[in-house]
């Protein structure tokens, strides 16, 4: 939407000369911007010169995946505290998700595109602060507007985060990696989510007034200054800027292997698949994480602070997942993985609505394992092949985040009225309708898919890097240097021919002269 004429254009990017990738690193270490029009050399990056700011980026994952622990656990806290119903406490949910509704497609997209990824994540940083400022006078006044409002702010934040940090770590290295590097940085966004339920009623919520909301502001205020000085890193640190351009000069080595063919944005199929896959994905995982330790209580009858430790043992398994999967992508297409957890889900999310006890939360527990490796891979699988509509289109696929601000009202509003077992039916249908996607990749784009795993772009071997114009240059003085021997030669056997004939020649002449 906003910064569309911040994408290049085909014979734009073939006019430019082409930078090497030890000139896109030398350019961020000067923390100069770079037009999201130019190549910066960045689109052949080895894993060596992404290691450390992808490792950066990774702290960022962590950070948001504590501040969706904390939500789930502040869903729970609120109902008790406020007196309210389930279905208005999922308006935390839609406050925090529906951020991601107007950020990406709007102001967070515009900013990757205009001004990069640094100032992107720095922007980011500073919305999330802000927020979690606001959570302090919200306490005060024991306010669920207030809650509400400044969930936004911090889910305004995030979604900015998330519009420049996922494409980033996608793009930022050999692209044949790229799902088991996003899903490897995301593990670590799966551990905050584990922590934060821990802390919560380990330290933050312990010994507490169930009426008291006061803890709620001092954690919310550690958050800020951290993220407040994360931002300051993030101005210092060496980030390359993996622009369109570069993702376009990328899309057309692999061309070969691909079948890539540039496109328009209206006729990027995939991508409009994966955005609808990941709403209703994303809605059924909320959904399931909003309620589960209501679940818990209802299935197993058990306290809240014992659901509580539940959730933190499902976020456990939903953070082995993540590892899991992301060691199987090393060795197994990433479109099969996505179709053997997205049928894993469905099966279990069905059997949680008539398992009662503990094997009922036990069940659900086995659901967040699976859910685990379904986010990244729906987003990398769904921007491969854009080029030089990459930013744009990532910002799409984090806006369908938004799925979050739909599902868990709707789950709780069915368990208001009926319970949390039958309320399982709300993300079951999110996740079927999800699951038609890893069916389409798998049997309309396995080639493509298959070809950017096969694509040595950003490896080494005897010329340089793979993908650099080092490389072409190297590789083409050597052909040249072969060439040149092999026209030596020639040119030591061509003389005897060309002596022959020409005494032939001179021989005849003489002939027909007499």
């Amino acid at each position: 939407m906003f910064g569309k004429k911040e994408e290049p254009g085909i014979l734009e990017i073939q006019s430019q000369r082409r930078p090497s990738n030890v000139e896109a690193v030398a350019l961020q270490r000067r923390r100069k911007s770079a037009s999201n029009r130019g190549l910066t050399g960045a689109s052949a990056l080895t894993v060596r010169q992404s290691i450390v700011p992808i490792a950066l980026v990774t702290l960022l994952f962590f950070l948001w995946g504590f501040a969706y622990g904390l939500l789930d656990v502040l869903n729970a806290k609120f109902q008790n505290s406020l007196n309210i119903t389930a279905a208005k406490a999922g308006g935390l949910q839609g406050a925090y998700f529906g951020a991601y509704l107007i950020g990406p497609p709007t102001y967070s997209g515009w900013i990757v595109r205009k001004f990069g990824y640094r100032w992107t994540f720095i922007t980011g940083l500073c919305i999330y602060g802000v927020g979690a400022l606001m959570f302090w006078p919200s306490a005060v006044k024991r306010s669920f507007a207030g809650f509400c409002g400044s969930l936004f702010i911090v889910g305004s934040g995030l979604s900015t985060l998330e519009t420049s940090a996922n494409p980033f770590i996608a793009t930022c290295g050999p692209p044949r990696l790229s799902e088991f590097r996003l899903e490897l940085s995301q593990s670590f966004q799966a551990i905050g989510s584990v922590m934060a339920p821990l802390l919560a009623s380990r330290v933050f919520f312990k010994n507490t007034d169930p009426k008291d909301l006061s803890s709620v502001q001092w954690t919310y205020l550690g958050i800020a200054a951290f993220v407040f000085l994360l931002a300051g890193i993030f101005y210092i640190a060496p980030i390359p800027e993996v622009t369109d351009a570069d993702m376009a000069l990328q899309a057309e080595q692999s061309a070969s292997l691909t079948g890539y063919v540039d496109k328009p944005m209206r006729k990027q199929y995939k991508l409009f698949f994966g955005v609808a896959a990941q709403f209703c994905y994303v809605g059924a995982q909320v959904g399931v994480a909003s309620q589960f330790i209501k679940y818990a209580v209802e299935s197993a009858k058990i306290t809240d602070s014992q659901a509580s430790d539940r959730y933190a043992l499902a976020q456990g398994l939903f953070a082995i997942g993540r590892f899991f999967a992301a060691g199987c992508m090393m060795f197994i297409k990433p479109r099969w993985i996505l179709m053997f957890f997205m049928t894993m889900i469905v099966i279990f999310i069905s059997a949680s609505m008539g398992v009662q006890g503990e094997g009922g939360v036990a069940v659900l527990s086995i659901v967040l394992f699976f859910e685990s490796a379904v986010f990244p891979t729906i987003f990398t699988l769904s921007i491969r092949g854009l080029g030089r509509h990459t930013k744009r289109g990532s910002s799409w696929i984090v806006a369908s985040v938004s799925g979050g601000a739909l599902f868990p009202s709707l789950t709780g509003l069915v368990a208001d009225h009926q319970d949390y077992h039958i309320a399982m039916v709300i993300p079951l249908v999110g996740f079927f309708i999800a699951f038609a996607f890893p069916i389409y990749l798998n049997t309309l784009c396995a080639r493509e898919l298959d070809g950017f795993r096969e694509t040595k772009i950003g490896y080494e071997d005897d010329h340089g890097t793979i993908g650099d114009v080092v490389h072409e240059e190297r590789r083409g003085s050597v052909l040249e240097s072969e060439n040149g021997t092999s026209n030596l030669h020639a040119e030591k056997a061509m003389p005897l021919a060309s002596n022959d004939g020409a005494h032939k020649g001179t021989a005849q002449g003489h002939h027909i002269k007499v």
